[in-house]
């Protein structure tokens, strides 16, 4: 199969067009990792793990919108390296400001690692994971996500698991 040479020059072309927007923009926050958007295709960057204390409550809405009590799926930059990350669930858990506050979800086990702490609430299997696997919610990370670079709604987790993972994000951070 022969390779079309303009086409591969088009394709160049409109990929360092796209980085050059990127890297010509404005500097992220410290800790942010530029993604693009999954609206609008342009590099925002994600603010800074959220810290402080909110409410928590279960209120998933069928309208599109992440809402509490919902699995959405969105990049997430890794902690020791913000610059990188990879695209997993996350589990809304609240808002602060224009920000959807949420917790990722992992499906490595845990159980070895808790040494008390309280690190990680198992919520296990749902329609976010195509392989079945059981999950676990990190409760020592808060993420803090724009809205426009959630890529999709993966499922709703119901109310009994939500409030285990309530309870946990109380007991650890304070939370109302």
């Amino acid at each position: 199969m022969p390779i079309n040479l303009r086409a591969l020059a088009d394709t160049v072309r409109t990929s360092l067009r796209a980085l050059q927007k990127f890297t010509s923009g404005a500097t992220p926050a410290p800790g942010a990792s530029p993604r693009p958007s999954a609206r609008t295709g342009e590099f925002s960057a994600h603010p800074a793990d959220f810290t402080g204390v909110a409410s928590i409550s279960y209120s998933p809405q069928p309208d599109g919108d992440p809402d509490p009590g919902e699995i959405v799926w969105t990049w997430v930059p890794y902690e020791e390296d913000p610059t990188r990350g990879k695209d997993r669930p996350v589990l809304v858990i609240g808002h602060n400001g224009p920000y959807v506050l949420g917790l990722m979800l992992t499906s490595k086990d845990h159980d070895q690692d808790r040494h008390g702490r309280g690190d990680y609430v198992d919520i296990g299997i749902g329609g976010w994971d195509r392989q079945s696997r059981p999950s676990e919610a990190k409760l020592g990370r808060i993420l803090q996500i724009s809205p426009d670079s959630i890529r999709r709604e993966g499922a709703v987790l119901d109310r009994a698991r939500f409030e285990l993972v309530a309870e946990g994000l109380r007991r650890r951070h304070g939370w109302k």
